[in-house]
């Protein structure tokens, strides 16, 4: 009778685990400052258009993972370098509307002055404002920030002009005119090449055709003024 020889069963390999997990990056080695600037740095170089994740990773060498790690998504991204501009916008008027002084000429010499050296040496704060406008044209929410800080600049060129020329209207004419001055002085100076002194010659412009020629002689005396003394 022949031996039968048992039949031996595979052993069962133990299931493994699949439990799935949201992996982490390898740490937050870029901070959130790192991508903030790097994204300023991309909208300065192409306009919002070129705020994209991977091309930003790619620029600092990372994957996008670290981008995730700070930011819940492109739009957070936006919403916080349009909020830091618009800081910067309040912190600087805020500056200049606490810096008058008793002399009007002076007090707009110094607002020009900082107007025009506020497009930054590679005119990075100009390209990044000029992208800015450029956005507005198609989103309603961006449009309304700008409305907002021209108001606020409007108003503190008033403010300056009402100081010099004593007169609300002359004062709201002359602040739009200032301000388009300064915007075309922003274009001028955005050019590749300039020639020597541009900065100080369109300001020199602006002061002796603008400025100078507004202000309230010295020993003049305000009507109020003078109808207060009449009585």
């Amino acid at each position: 009778m022949p031996t039968l020889k048992p039949t031996l069963k595979p052993t069962a390999k133990p299931a493994l685990k699949t439990t799935r997990r949201r992996l982490r990056p390898e740490g937050p080695r870029l901070t959130r400052e790192d991508w903030l600037a790097a994204a300023h740095a991309a909208v300065i170089e192409g306009g919002f258009q070129q705020l994209r994740v991977l091309p930003i990773a790619q620029a600092l060498k990372v994957s996008r993972g670290s981008f995730y790690w700070h930011f819940s998504g492109l739009p957070e991204l936006q919403a916080e370098l349009l909020e830091r501009w618009r800081g910067q916008q309040l912190a600087l008027d805020a500056e200049l509307q606490a810096t008058t002084t008793s002399d009007a000429v002076a007090d707009i010499e110094r607002v020009l002055d900082i107007a025009l050296s506020r497009i930054g040496p590679r005119l990075e704060q100009l390209r990044f404002e000029l992208a800015l406008r450029d956005l507005g044209q198609r989103d309603a929410g961006v449009a309304r920030l700008l409305a907002d800080v021209d108001a606020l600049r409007l108003s503190l060129f008033e403010r300056k002009f009402k100081l010099l020329t004593g007169d609300a209207q002359t004062a709201r004419e002359l602040a739009a005119l200032f301000y388009l001055a300064v915007a075309g002085s922003w274009q001028a100076l955005s050019r590749p090449t300039n020639p020597p002194q541009m900065k100080q010659k369109l300001q020199q412009l602006i002061v002796t055709h603008l400025v100078r020629p507004r202000a309230l002689p010295a020993t003049a005396v305000r009507p109020a003024a003078r109808r207060s003394s009449a009585r």
